[in-house]
């Protein structure tokens, strides 16, 4: 098992608290686990918000919960998914030692809004810096359903798990593929409205891999309204919601974010968001001006090859930042060697030919958008997330071109 100072360090660079990032760490070997179990490799079929931050979406909030769609109804058994997780439980103690005790495993099997059974479960383990004793041992919910309808082929993922006891060839998992979860996300922002499904969805939305596939998430979307028997979403579905929604948007959201966007900034982007489910034509924005000679290197590529230097950090903040459409406040040394402070809207992470990474952005309040400075990474000091939101006027390409594949 990893350190407790493994768990802190990264809970420190993320300004997520230890308890969350721990239990990241133990959602991954759960995955690993339910993977190699035979009876349920090729069952079970990973969706949800945790599928999207473990399998999709590098920069993202982080998830509590495992939601399986189980396409082997037979599964759905109190005994049967007891036998499975003490086995499961043994394996990852194993491979990791991480404590799953078995006799803390809870299934409790019932019949959902549909009629048809399904389950829920409560699987316990003890981590790095899980408090002592069983009583107040932390928890991963899990929800089972084996009557939703697939509507797209599941595919397999390679699983986000940035902690150094990561198998060797790292951890697999059989899940939606990313129209389809984009699909789920869509239904669900319109059946609940909850913050998760709103952040989830203007994310989806905003990324680069989303902008010709509105047909195929459409032909989800119907199957899946279809499947629960609720009309095709608008925005006027979501009207009622929002004040609720905004109500509970810090409260939910907040432990799992690095900094909490503001929420109108969310709310504002969805009638641009229903352009697009309705294949309308929407705008785009053009990469920021590049004023020098640069290398191929760009974005999300460079961050890969610097995780070990004292950059990283203050970089992914900065690529927090940009994903979230929120400024930064960067602490910088100028050429002059004087120390000041800027209020950016970060676009591009470039290196030149010269062999330097250089932040392109947008000082704020700018009143020509076609001005932006370059700053040199390594005279960067800091970087603050604030909560202050702004609209893109170029392309942001911290977003990774496709979905995640570590």
């Amino acid at each position: 098992m990893i350190s407790k100072y493994e768990i802190l360090d990264l809970a420190t660079r993320t300004s997520i608290l230890p308890h969350v990032v721990e239990k990241d760490y133990a959602l991954g070997w759960l995955l690993a686990g339910i993977n190699q179990h035979p009876a349920l490799k090729e069952s079970w079929v990973f969706k949800g918000g945790t599928c999207l931050k473990k399998c999709y979406f590098e920069t993202y909030r982080f998830s509590e919960d495992l939601d399986f769609t189980l396409r082997d109804p037979s599964h759905i058994h109190e005994r049967f998914l007891r036998e499975a997780f003490e086995d499961i439980g043994e394996w990852i103690y194993e491979n990791s030692g991480l404590e799953v005790p078995s006799d803390r495993l809870m299934f409790e099997v019932f019949r959902n809004s549909r009629d048809k059974e399904a389950a829920q479960g409560r699987v316990f383990y003890r981590g790095p810096v899980s408090p002592a004793g069983k009583q107040a041992m932390p928890k991963i919910k899990l929800d089972l359903t084996s009557d939703e309808v697939i509507a797209d082929t599941p595919v397999e993922r390679l699983v986000s798990h940035s902690y150094s006891d990561s198998p060797t060839g790292g951890i697999h998992i059989l899940s939606y593929s990313y129209a389809e979860v984009f699909a789920e996300k869509i239904r669900a922002l319109k059946e609940r409205t909850r913050p998760r499904d709103l952040y989830d969805v203007v994310n989806f939305f905003r990324r680069p891999e989303s902008r010709d596939i509105a047909g195929q998430v459409c032909t989800l979307l119907r199957r899946k309204c279809a499947f629960k028997n609720v009309s095709f979403p608008v925005m006027g579905d979501l009207d009622s919601h929002k004040d609720t929604c905004e109500a509970g948007w810090r409260e939910q959201l907040s432990h799992q974010l690095q900094s909490l966007p503001p929420f109108d900034s969310f709310w504002g982007e969805l009638p641009d968001f229903f352009t697009w489910l309705n294949h309308l034509e929407t705008t785009t924005t053009a990469p920021i001006p590049i004023p020098f000679a640069t290398d191929e290197s760009r974005g999300a590529s460079i961050l890969g090859t610097i995780v070990s230097t004292p950059y990283f950090n203050i970089l992914d903040r900065i690529r927090f930042a940009a994903v979230n459409r929120v400024c930064i406040e960067l602490d910088y040394r100028t050429d002059d060697g004087k120390r000041r402070t800027y209020l950016i809207e970060p676009y591009s992470l470039r290196r030149t030919i010269a062999g330097n990474i250089i932040l392109r952005a947008v000082v704020v309040p700018a009143t020509d958008s076609s001005i932006s400075l370059s700053f040199r990474v390594d005279r960067m000091i800091g970087a603050k997330i604030t909560e202050q939101a702004f609209i893109p006027r170029h392309a942001i390409d911290f977003i990774p071109a496709g979905p995640l594949n570590m």
